[in-house]
């Protein structure tokens, strides 16, 4: 019987994507990982030669996914922080992946420069659609990201947060706060430099 190579790797990318987002690079398992894809462990290596290399392609998987759903520059700041917002509470892999990611900062083998590349397109994109510097493309970049991402990828300060002020577990008033926040802090930026 023929292997059909193409589906091996899609059910190894899923598989890992689920572990890697439960345990992390260090606790994730090959052996579960080969065991949830119903493959032989073997073909891990075969496809990315490494338990890293299957990891960056998870990640990398990933991140053009998100890519493709949230543009920045597109929309109102405040659009952008809420698409941010609604991306992750939908599906908080990526977020886990990137924390996991950050704890092996300096210990994966991977290639920055692709990722670096969507970072500036995104930073010029930001900076170009609210006249902002160039300098403080990245800022706003990383401030942004921050407001919509980080109340999905600490559920827990989220709930303690919004407990501490008499709110519900609902997100959605916190969802439109950010993107007011955003708005108001987007309108009182400098102009941008010359």
């Amino acid at each position: 019987m023929a292997r059909d190579a193409a589906k091996t790797k899609r059910l190894l990318l899923d598989a890992a994507r689920a572990e890697f987002s439960n345990y992390g690079i260090a606790g994730a398992r090959v052996n579960r990982i080969a065991e949830q894809a119903g493959v032989n462990k073997e073909r891990i290596y075969g496809h990315f030669h490494s338990k890293e290399g299957l990891f960056n392609a998870v990640i990398a998987e990933a991140m053009t996914e998100l890519v493709q759903a949230v543009r920045p520059g597109e929309g109102s700041i405040g659009d952008y922080v809420g698409r941010i917002f609604d991306y992750h509470r939908n599906d908080p892999t990526l977020l886990r992946l990137l924390m996991f990611e950050g704890l092996q900062d300096g210990h994966l083998d991977y290639d920055p420069a692709g990722r670096a590349a969507w970072y500036t397109d995104a930073a010029q994109s930001l900076a170009a659609a609210t006249g902002c510097s160039a300098d403080d493309g990245g800022h706003l970049l990383l401030t942004l990201i921050g407001l919509g991402a980080w109340p999905v990828a600490m559920p827990h300060l989220s709930r303690l947060c919004l407990e501490a002020t008499g709110e519900t577990a609902d997100l959605n008033p916190l969802r439109d706060f950010l993107i007011s926040f955003a708005e108001r802090g987007a309108g009182a930026h400098p102009e941008s430099k010359p």
